[in-house]
């Protein structure tokens, strides 16, 4: 297994702990709601600290369920995902066609030379 192999698998040993470890070892039990987001953890603080606060700006749209709510951010990492996968793929395949026109460039320059010289 060549060493990059072992760091990805390394890391994805590490991702899959870190998801699963919290729900094995009970971590959220106590709680009414045990995995809530942190902009629902802060208004609940507030509501505790100031009960008469009032937000300055209200949300454009609501969404009528959690489950909506869980979806639409689903779909906004994915699209976040796609993109930056699009960029870092792209970026290689720049590089690597670089290389590769480095690379012909190298073999058709002696030649070049060769009939320059000869005549």
């Amino acid at each position: 297994m060549s060493r990059n192999a072992k760091i990805n698998t390394l890391l994805l040993a590490i991702v899959a702990a870190l998801a699963v470890l919290p729900l094995a070892l009970g971590l959220g039990d106590h709680k009414e709601e045990p995995f809530t987001g942190a902009d629902a953890q802060a208004e609940t603080a507030i509501t505790e600290i100031a009960p008469d606060y009032e937000p300055w700006f209200a949300p454009l749209y609501e969404p009528p369920s959690g489950e909506v709510e869980s979806a639409l951010f689903a779909l906004q990492a994915a699209l976040g995902a796609g993109v930056l996968a699009y960029y870092f793929g792209l970026r290689k395949g720049r590089r690597q066609g670089e290389a590769r026109a480095a690379g012909a460039g190298d073999a058709e320059a002696p030649a070049a030379d060769s009939v320059g010289s000869g005549a």
